[in-house]
């Protein structure tokens, strides 16, 4: 059965080859022009695999199409096209719930790498949610897709979501860098830089954690990683 995409792209030199090239990997894409036109699509979303958001349309950003899907409560996969990679536009996508940004121009190989590493996450998730993982005064509920610091749930975007969920997994010890980018992204290649997993971080603290720039669970290891340390209630 073929992943149903819903591609939100208005540039008319960039949308013929990217369809086709979609198509031929495998995926059925749906092209919407205009922030207006992707809202229409709002009530039947969640029939769409995964969501290819432009940042800048004429009527609007792909980040209000974003904020409105994760308002229904919507974790379908999303991924942001922007023209430019600033740091702004980057920690702007993440907070409004994306999972990961392409910087124009891209390669559409490196697209669908991206878009097939983000299904393969969907579906590892989907099929490992019936549990709940408990540490100290963290909880993760898998079937909800839902973490409750000391008994409140924390508002996460997805990807924090995902952050967390490998941290705690792995209580007590030492993630490096790179196993947490091979593991929430996919290994091959620079796709994703350090950068992003700083902001990844720095975000997930400010939710997390009583004091950020002093982190009783979110601990840097330099030169290592990260590690996540069980607190009591």
């Amino acid at each position: 059965m073929r992943n149903r995409i819903l591609l939100l792209e208005d540039d008319i030199s960039l949308v013929d080859g990217l369809k086709y090239s979609l198509n031929r990997n495998g995926f059925d894409v749906e092209l919407v022009r205009t922030v207006e036109e992707a809202m229409s699509h709002l009530p039947e979303i969640g029939a769409y695999d995964l969501l290819i958001l432009d940042v800048t349309l004429p009527d609007g950003t792909g980040f209000e199409v974003c904020e409105k899907v994760r308002k229904q409560g919507k974790q379908i996969p999303i991924i942001f096209l922007t023209a430019s990679d600033e740091e702004v536009n980057v920690i702007r996508g993440l907070d409004s719930g994306g999972d990961d940004y392409v910087t124009k121009p891209f390669k559409l190989g490196e697209l669908c790498s991206r878009i097939r590493a983000l299904l393969r996450r969907t579906g590892i998730s989907n099929q490992n949610n019936n549990t709940v993982i408990e540490y100290g005064d963290v909880s993760i509920d898998l079937l909800g897709s839902r973490v409750l610091l000391r008994g409140k749930t924390l508002d996460l975007t997805s990807a924090e979501y995902r952050l967390i969920c490998l941290l705690v997994r792995n209580v007590n010890r030492v993630t490096t860098r790179n196993s947490i980018l091979n593991e929430l992204w996919d290994s091959t290649g620079d796709f994703v830089d350090d950068n992003t997993l700083s902001v990844y971080v720095r975000r997930l603290r400010e939710k997390i954690e009583v004091d950020p720039s002093h982190p009783e669970h979110l601990i840097t290891v330099r030169g290592f990683g990260y590690q996540w340390n069980e607190v009591s209630v």
